[in-house]
């Protein structure tokens, strides 16, 4: 390869790896935009006191708090929870939820 291929094999990666980089930042900020919007959403729909119980929550099990929130807005935008709801209903919901967990027994032989 001559010295003028090489400098224009390096050209195209760098636009490359500059188009990708691009590309995740948008997607960055989409994501950050969208977690803006679910956090502004909660804020309307929990009370104080049931907001920190699900950051409290979101430490322990952040993908079941995850959904438990897109669940929570989806109700809430179709009229079936009331608004706000404080930490008593968010409360009995999760118990609601645990309940139908199966429950795993290990007996030994």
């Amino acid at each position: 390869m001559s010295e003028d291929e090489l400098e224009e094999l390096r050209k195209r990666k760098l636009l490359a790896l500059q188009q990708k980089m691009a590309e995740e930042q948008r997607k960055a900020q989409i994501q950050q935009q969208l977690e803006l919007q679910k956090q502004a959403l909660l804020k309307r729909i929990l009370a104080s006191e049931a907001r920190q119980r699900l950051a409290n929550l979101k430490m322990v099990r952040p993908e079941f708090t995850d959904q438990l929130e897109l669940q929570l807005i989806q109700l809430a935008q179709q009229g079936k929870l009331p608004i706000p709801l404080t930490d008593a209903q968010l409360k009995q919901i999760l118990v609601q939820l645990q309940a139908h967990k199966r429950e795993t027994k290990i007996r030994r032989i």
